[in-house]
């Protein structure tokens, strides 16, 4: 098996060399023949590759530790959904699944564009061969996952690191993978078009689409990588700004910025050249989120261990940034706008401005991860730069962020009129100030997290009314009552009202990110029917228990939970120790209602005492930040559906508005 999987991921190097030279010279000479056995290559790289990733789950799961990798990530006594997720737990594994999963892409997208773009589907399949290229030369030259122990073999493997052991890591990296490597096909059609001067804007719908599905995993990926830090790295939170996090951040941010600037291209003809380097810039920020991960040049719990392989990718980035810099100057003249910005009132100068808010936020966010590789290269000595300056620096900018988010959708195009402001915007900025008044008034005095309470309530009620008037045009046209309206005019406008149910999603995100400004936490000493008081919680230690399996011993603390005196749950944070890594890992416990969440971490024993810690946090409106990550999904799904067409006597909702004109009818995504 060893032997079948290394030789299946050469021959997959050499049938993916193949297919990028053969697409470039029968492209270059016209030679249709020699381009369709290029299209045939790249169809056959995804069998090879499975037939590779088969094999190294294979070795894993027969525990043969005569492979490096197997050794390294696995061991006997390891639980079968954990020997799955071994996969991508070290270099090697984590490559040939990428790899595999790009292959699954170039897969599909060379099937499903055979018929709707066959003029870019040569040029594009190609790109993505080259990518495909780079990739299987880091698996088979650098980091190989099916090399052998030269010496003698060990009797078990390490084991998973026990970071890794939670159910979510199960999904957490292929929810990354899809979303990283879903942005090289946008990428590929981007160029193809660029490159060939592609006529009409055809090609822009494609990749929008594209984006929308890679967007749509990453936020998947993002939100599990969240929660799986908030319930296994014991530190109370979901979000530090790690290096990687924010990896992972930036090119999610430049795609969302390309899903709303697209809409400019396809209404007005505007942005052409925002858009195209948004989609490399999205592409190439995902290949340096792996860059980061991989090269060990900043510090994370993510990330590889220092390698090698970073001087491979700053080369290959090389090359990609300068093929997009002689794609558009070359044809820069292709992506002149058609028409003009006519006011700074109108739904065109919302996008623009949304654009330039965006592009803020990632330099931002880039500076400060790059900060102390770049200090230690200029200086000589690592200066980090640590949660509070993302804070300080991020908080305002996705404030302004969330405003837009209200008001951008209801801008009218060309021109938005004073009549039309006061109409959408008068009663719920009323409402939005009042509500400020009245948290500062109460004594819930944070001003950022006031300050979002409030635009959240805004924008809730800019799309409630968005829906509602729609809904009630729908049910007086067809006689159904308003319940029955709503989803019929969802399916009419899909991209439009799944827009607005991303942007609610986004809000309740900001919701329980703001609750965060109240967070308390408590650390004591608990021995036996200690008490301990944390929000309006009382916590009491009654006893210790203690177990041991083959993978791990662990130890935990029975902790009663009270609340006003009356009995609420009891919780068992606890302490594992991993046999084959010899490593201990925390395990915690939860108590989530829709205010907070009662989160306990058993801090293991006083060294001078003996007696055990734990650690209590209270934070509330957690479970808002995972409702909202599922509302945002949600409407990612509903903006992906086709329309479905209304019966001829339906008026669009759209129709009875005055602030603008009807083709404002388009989503926001």
């Amino acid at each position: 098996m060893q032997l079948l999987g290394a030789y299946t991921l050469m021959l997959a190097l050499v049938v993916a060399g193949y297919g990028l030279l053969a697409g470039i010279l029968g492209l270059w000479f016209k030679r249709e023949r020699l381009t369709a056995s290029a299209l045939r290559a790249d169809l056959a790289v995804f069998p090879l590759l499975t037939a590779a990733v088969i094999s190294i789950w294979g070795l894993i799961l027969h525990n043969d530790f005569a492979v490096a990798f197997v050794a390294a990530h696995s061991n006997r006594a390891l639980p079968f959904y954990y020997k799955l997720a071994a996969l991508w737990a070290g270099q090697g594994g984590s490559l040939l699944f990428w790899s595999w999963v790009l292959a699954g892409y170039a897969f599909i997208v060379n099937l499903l564009s055979r018929r709707k773009h066959p003029h870019l589907r040569p040029l594009a399949t190609t790109i993505l061969a080259g990518i495909q290229v780079f990739f299987l030369l880091l698996n088979n030259l650098v980091a190989r996952p099916f090399a052998t122990i030269p010496v003698a073999v060990p009797a078990d493997g390490n084991g998973l690191n026990p970071l890794l052991q939670y159910p979510e890591m199960i999904i957490h990296p292929p929810m990354l993978y899809l979303g990283y490597i879903g942005f090289s096909v946008p990428f590929a059609f981007a160029l193809a078009a660029l490159l060939r001067r592609y006529p009409g804007d055809r090609w822009i719908h494609v990749t929008r689409r594209w984006t929308m599905i890679a967007w749509g995993f990453l936020s998947v990926g993002i939100v599990l990588g969240g929660l799986w830090a908030y319930t296994v790295l014991g530190w109370g939170g979901y979000w530090a700004w790690d290096p990687v996090e924010n990896a992972s951040f930036l090119p999610w941010l430049m795609g969302t910025a390309f899903l709303h600037s697209v809409m400019m291209q396809e209404k007005r003809g505007m942005l052409k050249v925002w858009n195209i380097w948004l989609v490399f810039s999205t592409f190439l920020l995902s290949i340096f989120g792996d860059f980061l991960t991989r090269s060990g040049i900043v510090a994370s719990v993510h990330a590889f261990a220092q390698s090698s392989i970073g001087d491979w990718f700053v080369v290959f980035m090389l090359i990609v940034l300068g093929v997009c810099l002689y794609a558009y100057l070359r044809n820069r003249d292709f992506l002149r706008s058609e028409n003009r910005l006519e006011s700074s009132l109108s739904r065109e100068s919302g996008f623009l401005f949304n654009n330039f808010i965006f592009l803020v936020l990632v330099f931002a966010i880039l500076w400060g991860t790059l900060f102390p590789v770049l200090s230690e290269w200029i200086q000589g000595q690592k200066i980090t730069v640590g949660r509070a300056f993302f804070d300080r620096i991020n908080t305002p900018i996705f404030l302004f962020l969330l405003l837009l988010t209200g008001v951008g959708p209801l801008l009218a195009w060309r021109r938005t009129s004073a009549a039309g402001l006061k109409r959408n915007f008068l009663l719920p900025g009323m409402a939005s100030l009042a509500l400020f008044a009245g948290l500062w008034l109460a004594g819930i005095r944070d001003t950022y997290s006031d300050i979002a309470f409030a635009l959240g309530l805004f924008v809730v009620w800019l799309i409630a009314s968005e829906f509602y008037r729609g809904a009630r045009v729908v049910s007086r046209h067809e006689q159904v009552s308003l319940v029955t309206a709503l989803p019929r005019l969802v399916r009419r406008n899909t991209r439009r009202y799944g827009g607005y149910i991303v942007h609610l999603g986004v809000v309740l995100l900001f919701i329980g990110i703001a609750g965060s400004g109240f967070n308390r936490d408590v650390q004591a000493a608990m021995p036996y029917h200690a008490r301990m008081a944390i929000g309006p919680y009382s916590l009491i230690s009654e006893s210790y228990t203690q177990n041991d399996n083959p993978n791990y011993r662990s130890e935990s603390m029975i902790v009663r939970v009270e609340r006003q005196g009356k009995y609420v749950e009891t919780l068992y944070p606890a302490r594992r120790f991993y046999k084959a890594s010899r490593q201990a890992q925390s395990i915690i416990a939860v108590h989530t209602t829709p205010l907070a969440d009662l989160y306990l971490v058993y801090g293991g024993h006083d060294p001078t005492t003996g007696q055990p810690i734990l650690h209590a946090y209270y934070n509330p409106l957690t479970i808002w930040v995972w409702l909202g990550a599922i509302v945002l999904v949600l409407g990612t799904l509903v903006a992906l559906l086709p329309n479905r067409r209304a019966p001829a006597r339906v008026i669009a909702p759209t129709a009875v508005r005055a602030t603008s004109p009807p083709e404002s009818v388009e989503a926001q995504p």
